[in-house]
């Protein structure tokens, strides 16, 4: 299964219009009916996003005069294998060769801390 992820660059977009405050956003969103707090829009711009209203990033488009490929670019982050429960029994047996042959963590002791 292919792996994909996102490169959020709106403070690079916003450095090339001369915007260099996240402040100075708040404005420019209220003229187009996007009301954000202060918090919010530096949140917007200073983190990459989980999740975005298509509202405030079609507002985000139109302020910057850029379009989403400007803001969003995607990134491949490679492939994972899905685990079916069905592993071979040489991989079975590597894994319990781990497991008994003394491949474990060695337990910590606190001098002064009281036994548990």
């Amino acid at each position: 299964m292919k792996i994909v992820g996102y490169e959020w660059k709106l403070r690079e977009v916003m450095a090339t219009k001369g915007l260099f405050s996240t402040t100075d956003l708040i404005p420019l969103l209220q003229e187009r009916g996007i009301n954000l707090s202060s918090s919010q829009v530096y949140r917007l711009a200073a983190e990459k996003p989980e999740r975005l209203n298509l509202h405030v990033l079609v507002a985000l488009l139109d302020i910057l005069e850029c379009s989403s490929d400007d803001l969003i670019k995607g990134v491949d982050l490679g492939s994972a294998v899905a685990a079916t429960g069905t592993e071979s029994s040489t991989a079975r047996d590597r894994s319990a060769a781990v497991k008994l042959g003394g491949l474990r963590p060695v337990r910590m002791e606190v001098p002064g801390a009281p036994d548990a």
